[in-house]
């Protein structure tokens, strides 16, 4: 079994010469990306196509990111990505449609065996997903083997260790759910801030 069929059955892998490889032409292309002139977006989307596994029309990346590997990643279309995103990305990362990823994020397929004694045995890569729709604020983590539904609203600063329902606000270190989205947040959009109150052209 090669380290790649390892580390997509579940089980610990270390890298070789086809992960590197991998590795290698992917930060390539970051690299071209991150220096591309942000008013030639056409340049930016053909690379993003070569890089990704698949990205939809109308997605934004803001410069600087990081990706490993870039073929595992999927991108749904009508997505935005702040500055900063970090993408470990050994295994699948799943990003939906509309969603708003805000700066220095962190989507993290891979870890290492916490007992030091197995610490060098290799390391695990369990697929990251987030639903359409799904907003991820600033400087938030989210580790290996996580969904986020649909819909929901994580809060800046969380580490996300377990999976995350649709329709949901939540946050903190651990992430957890605080409450459902509900008629309140088509009312107000932010404290006592109301929809009908905006400015009419």
């Amino acid at each position: 079994m090669t380290e790649q069929e390892k580390m997509k059955q579940g089980y610990l892998w270390n890298d070789d010469a086809e992960n590197m490889a991998m590795q290698t032409k992917c930060k390539k292309l970051v690299r071209e990306f991150n220096a591309t002139p942000m008013d030639d977006n056409e340049k930016r989307q053909a690379l993003m196509k070569e890089m990704f596994g698949s990205v939809g029309d109308h997605v934004f990346i803001v410069p600087p990111f990081s990706a490993a590997v870039g073929k595992f990643v999927s991108i749904g279309e009508g997505t935005y990505c702040n500055m900063n995103l970090t993408l470990i990305d050994d295994w699948k990362i799943t990003i939906g449609k509309n969603c708003l990823i805000g700066p220095n994020v962190t989507l993290c397929t891979t870890g290492h065996p916490v007992h030091p004694a197995h610490r060098t045995d290799g390391m695990y890569s369990f697929p990251v997903t987030i639903g359409n729709n799904v907003w991820i604020g600033g400087n938030v983590m989210v580790l290996p083997g996580v969904t986020i539904g649909d819909n929901s609203v994580i809060g800046a600063g969380s580490v996300v260790t377990g999976d995350i329902p649709a329709n949901v606000v939540a946050f903190g270190v651990p992430c957890k759910v605080y409450r459902q989205i509900d008629e309140h947040d088509a009312e107000y959009y932010f404290k006592g801030h109301r929809f009908d109150q905006q400015p009419r052209d």
